[in-house]
């Protein structure tokens, strides 16, 4: 950020004094002899109109607008600049009658125009020359306003993800931990193992997951290494089924557990003791866009079961909204006779939208 204000404060200085340069260099055009010798009486003529503009321009830039302006002074700032542009326009008018020479009679227009005149031409540059002091710091100033207002969001995006994501982790946790605890009572070998797969899966909850993105490989490895714990627990007679279409050893940057509380859902709804169940987990990966579709046999829990309180799914929403706005697609449907659930997650211009954050 700092570098980037450096470079867009020598960007304005260049402007400045490029303009400027432009603007003082018409007089020496213009008393300028045909042997490339400059009249400089008739420059310091020429000069003092735009030396003028030049002080109004950045008394008001750098003094006026800030001290007066920018904090609710507007009639001390309208009033100095009233008294600052007569007292200039009389002061070149002045400057003009005691130090330049008037032209010979012979050459002088018949109908001379009125002092009147300059005077109103001096003073409606003048206002110009301040009004457009006023617009470019007006500019500036919403460009620094804008910039803050972004960083303001950016910096409450993160800390609202940081604790969705500590919110998160506790509740995987309890949830992993329940599943650990039925297989107690049915098996303890098996919940030997399982606890043996859960410190696989806290390496990743506690440590590996703590950047705002993380590698779409690393992520799917997560989920491999939960289906496999949960497979310790299920039945054989249940049906899990995965599909991971995605490059191999793909790089390609993705929220961490943005689709483990989907499959979590799908275990608890989709499997029965005494029904037919099913489990089928597919993760594909195209150009920009990743897409998660998970169905499952519908076996809702009854109302006594507090295995879950969907908090998982509430914030999967948060965090698709603050991560991917309006680059993402959630649809959750049952099928016609009520037998499987679908929810379908596609995340679009995933690439193009990382970069966007982190910029």
């Amino acid at each position: 950020m700092k570098f980037l204000n450096h470079k867009n404060r020598l960007l304005e200085i260049s402007i400045h004094v490029f303009c400027w340069i432009l603007f003082f260099g018409f007089p020496i055009i213009m008393t300028q002899s045909d042997n490339g010798s400059i009249n400089w009486k008739a420059f310091i003529r020429f000069v003092i109109v735009p030396a003028s503009l030049f002080t109004i321009f950045y008394i008001n830039y750098f003094l006026l607008i800030p001290k007066l302006l920018f904090k609710d002074h507007k009639r001390k700032f309208i009033i100095t600049n009233i008294a600052i542009i007569i007292i200039s326009s009389l002061a070149i008018r002045w400057w003009n009658e005691m130090h330049i020479q008037p032209p010979p009679p012979e050459m002088m227009r018949h109908n001379p125009p009125s002092i009147i005149v300059f005077i109103i031409r001096d003073i409606a540059s003048m206002i110009f020359s301040a009004g457009l002091s006023v617009a470019i710091r007006l500019s500036i100033r919403w460009n620094e306003t804008e910039a803050a207002r972004r960083e303001a969001v950016k910096s409450m995006t993160e800390a609202e993800l940081k604790n969705l994501r500590n919110q998160l982790n506790p509740h995987f946790l309890l949830n992993t931990l329940n599943n650990i605890y039925a297989l107690i009572a049915i098996d303890c070998d098996k919940a030997q193992q399982a606890v043996q797969e859960l410190s696989k899966l806290l390496r990743y909850v506690l440590y590996d997951n703590q950047s705002m993105y993380v590698p779409l490989k690393k992520e799917i490895d997560f989920i491999k290494n939960y289906i496999e714990l949960m497979r310790i627990r299920v039945s054989e007679e249940v049906e899990i089924e995965t599909n991971f279409n995605t490059t191999e050893n793909s790089q390609t940057q993705v929220a961490p557990l943005i689709f483990i509380s989907l499959i979590e859902n799908a275990f608890k709804h989709g499997i029965s003791p005494s029904e037919k169940s099913f489990i089928k987990i597919n993760i594909s990966e195209d150009n920009n866009c990743i897409s998660c579709l998970i169905q499952n046999s519908n076996h809702p829990k009854n109302t006594t079961d507090k295995s879950g309180s969907g908090i998982g799914l509430e914030q999967v929403s948060k965090r698709l909204e603050l991560l991917y706005p309006e680059q993402y697609e959630w649809k959750c449907w049952l099928s016609d006779n009520n037998s499987v659930y679908n929810s379908y997650i596609t995340i679009n211009h995933i690439n193009t939208q990382i970069t966007d954050i982190k910029s």
